[in-house]
């Protein structure tokens, strides 16, 4: 059991990290960009909020397998297959997890508007400047949102896990796949402790990051 909580927490936040990096620079030019295709993107990035994750996983599983061209190359360039790795994983709860990420953060960086890029700019801020002390502290609680749905929907996440890492103990067995297995062995004890705890812990998340968006709204009014 512990392999599996410690295994999730470190998937997590491995994700985590990565989807910040990418995510608050998409979010960025998904709000400021105006070509149409902006739109296209946006909803690649959303279409997991509405495809079944095992059919996305499915996907993911036959794009990286060894016998596409996309898995040949991949394989070829970092040594190593990602079907059934931690690697795997990641790269899955990346593409599952996004749009938790980059939605919360593109209405913020919409809701700022231009004003804000625009005094900055007639004080001679260069944009790179602009962005990192102007756009990045006004959209914080569009960031701290992302950062936390993204953290806690990786944790809970289940059929793309398991259709890309398999059901592997102490390499790729999360915490939502113990607890199917403990309901399958009908070890219900363990189903309930395990279950108890995410819901704790979902619940913990969404009251921290309530408190949180408040204080920071406070803070920037």
């Amino acid at each position: 059991m512990l392999d599996a909580i410690l295994l999730t927490l470190k998937l997590a936040s491995v994700t985590t990290v990565i989807l910040l990096l990418l995510g608050i620079p998409l979010a960025w030019w998904l709000s400021r960009s105006g070509s149409w295709w902006s739109e296209v993107v946006a909803t690649l990035v959303a279409l997991p909020l509405v495809l079944p994750p095992t059919v996305l996983g499915f996907y993911l599983l036959i794009l990286l397998s060894p016998t596409s061209a996309p898995g040949q190359m991949i394989e070829s360039l970092i040594g190593f297959r990602l079907p059934f790795t931690f690697a795997g994983l990641v790269v899955g709860s990346v593409v599952y997890s996004m749009p938790f990420v980059v939605q919360p953060i593109r209405n913020a960086f919409d809701a700022m508007g231009e004003r804000p890029m625009e005094v900055a700019a007639t004080l001679r801020a260069s944009p790179l400047n602009a962005f990192f002390n102007v756009a990045i502290p006004l959209a914080s609680s569009g960031i701290l949102t992302g950062t936390v749905l993204g953290f806690a929907h990786t944790v809970g996440e289940f059929g793309v896990v398991l259709m890309i890492g398999g059901n592997i103990p102490g390499e790729t067995q999360v915490l939502s796949i113990a607890i199917y297995d403990y309901v399958e062995t009908m070890n219900w004890e363990m189903a309930h402790l395990l279950s108890l705890m995410m819901l704790v812990f979902s619940f913990l998340v969404i009251l921290i990051m309530n408190l949180s968006e408040k204080k920071l709204r406070k803070r920037l009014a």
